[in-house]
């Protein structure tokens, strides 16, 4: 199958009401393989729950999921089942899932197995990421490192992939499938090219009843010029366009205007760095009024820190760096530990732009 038609995508998605949400992992979580693995996951999954229906109260619709194959791999079956547990819990609360399989944002190649085993997970105390060696640190020379670089994982991986979407290829609680997080990141263009488009084979081949897309990270307002070929290759093969930007609402409106142009649906799959100075406040109802789905990064603030400013604006900060950061605020999340909100005014504005949209019906 090829990709859909610009006629079938935005059908589907004037029938969809307005997506909004954020990128989930329970507070009690250090890491995916926390969240995946069956060591704790009776008390994480009611960590989920208290605060999926958090989400829900809050005006969320979706959330998005990304993977994990480590546990998959060792524990088949109770990862399966733990997957749908999650999706059951999400879309009791008219929550649904956008699920991610690849992903880029990773560490170099030369500590490969930091983050990669099942078990306790460590994590450091005030790091983004709960990681000192960031994913996000402007340090790192190397290429990220992933499984997909183990020839005889590879192909595992492409059943992974190939598995989850043909179990829920006709699920309702799926609304779309995010196939690869940020593709080329952390200096892997050619590195994850001949996956990416695998994965892109994979997924057209079964044919979801969903929609398929992966995101573009590196994005300004110059399209011609940011987009690195990987990168390419996802705007012009996703059903629906979606990218990632944690600039500032004017970066956004350029960036959107530019998207347009290709005639699409868009959606932002990560948003939120009031640090960088991208905020609710502008950037909430910048989507409502163009209708673009949005999902911030985090949502209740817990062991994997993301409430910390990222790596890189640390060291660039004391590089002596020109920057406008502002290190008083919270980089992602919206909600205390406690549950109570890290700023009660950007709980309003979600609360009263979603209702509106839920009686518009856009």
């Amino acid at each position: 199958m090829k990709k859909w038609s610009k006629e079938r995508i935005w059908d589907w998605y004037k029938r969809e009401n307005w997506l909004r949400g954020c990128n989930f992992m329970g507070s009690d979580c250090a890491n995916r393989i926390d969240q995946w693995q069956e060591l704790g996951f009776k008390e994480r999954l009611k960590t989920a729950d208290r605060e999926l229906k958090l989400a829900a109260s809050t005006g969320f619709n979706a959330v998005r999921l990304i993977l994990e194959y480590i546990i998959w791999k060792e524990d088949h079956d109770g990862f399966m089942e733990r997957l749908d547990q999650y999706l059951d819990m999400a879309y009791q609360y008219g929550i649904r899932v956008m699920l991610v399989f690849g992903n880029d944002c990773m560490l170099p190649y030369k500590d490969p197995n930091s983050h990669l085993h099942s078990g306790v997970q460590h994590f450091d105390i005030g790091y983004h990421g709960g990681r000192k060696n960031s994913q996000h640190s402007s340090l790192n020379k190397e290429s990220g490192y992933s499984l997909l670089d183990e020839p005889e994982l590879a192909n595992d991986i492409y059943k992974w992939v190939a598995e989850i979407i043909d179990k829920y290829k006709t699920d309702p609680r799926v609304v779309i499938w995010d196939l690869y997080n940020e593709p080329g990141n952390a200096k892997r263009e050619e590195l994850t090219k001949p996956h990416l488009k695998k994965f892109f084979e994979i997924a057209r081949e079964i044919n979801p009843m969903q929609p398929i897309t992966s995101g573009v990270w590196r994005i300004n307002s110059n399209l011609d010029q940011t987009l690195c070929e990987v990168e390419q290759f996802v705007l012009d093969e996703s059903d629906i366009i979606s990218y990632h930007n944690y600039g500032n609402y004017i970066e956004n409106v350029e960036i959107i205007s530019k998207l347009k142009k290709l005639g699409r649906p868009i959606i932002c799959t990560e948003w939120l760095g009031r640090v960088k100075h991208n905020t609710v406040q502008e950037m909430f109802p910048l989507f409502f009024v163009e209708k673009i789905g949005c999902f911030n990064w985090g949502f209740v603030a817990g062991k994997y820190q993301t409430y910390e400013p990222w790596e890189g604006t640390w060291e660039s900060y004391y590089r002596g760096e020109p920057n406008d950061y502002d290190f008083t605020k919270w980089f992602h999340d919206l909600y205390r530990i406690n549950g109570r909100p890290y700023d009660p005014k950007e709980i309003d504005i979600i609360k009263r732009l979603s209702r509106e949209a839920d009686l518009l019906k856009i």
